[in-house]
């Protein structure tokens, strides 16, 4: 099994920038593909980006793209995601998630393809 934990949450101003965390543990073999995914208020859960165990990979979901970045240390075992151009729709919670496979083909970001989760980090953006 993994465990994720997110870190680095918090209240940025509209066009600021703000880098979240992903420690992961608990797998043996190969690096896990990681996705980030966010829900907004009212919203249901979407896909914000992704990784292949290797960082050869990444994909992105079109509403962040040239916004944000993901990659990983794997000797930190630590997946990050640099967020830069906030916008208040970007205001949601954000998870990380694992899937054991590292190599998924183009990594998805959809929510189905993941089974473990951390337990999210709250990001405001506003005034």
């Amino acid at each position: 099994q993994l465990q994720l934990a997110e870190s680095g949450g918090g209240l940025v101003q509209p066009g600021g920038s703000l880098r979240l965390s992903c420690v992961v543990s608990g797998f043996t073999l190969d690096y896990p593909t990681i996705g980030w995914f966010r829900r907004a208020p009212g919203k249901e859960r979407e896909g914000v980006a992704c990784i292949g165990g290797y960082g050869i990979s990444t994909n992105y979901a079109s509403a962040v793209k040239g916004r944000f970045t993901i990659s990983r240390d794997n000797a930190r075992k630590t997946v990050y995601l640099q967020m830069d151009n906030l916008k208040p729709e970007d205001t949601a919670v954000y998870y990380c998630a694992g899937n054991l496979k590292a190599n998924l083909g183009l990594c998805p970001v959809l929510p189905g393809r993941y089974e473990y989760w951390g337990q999210g980090t709250q990001i405001t953006v506003s005034t």
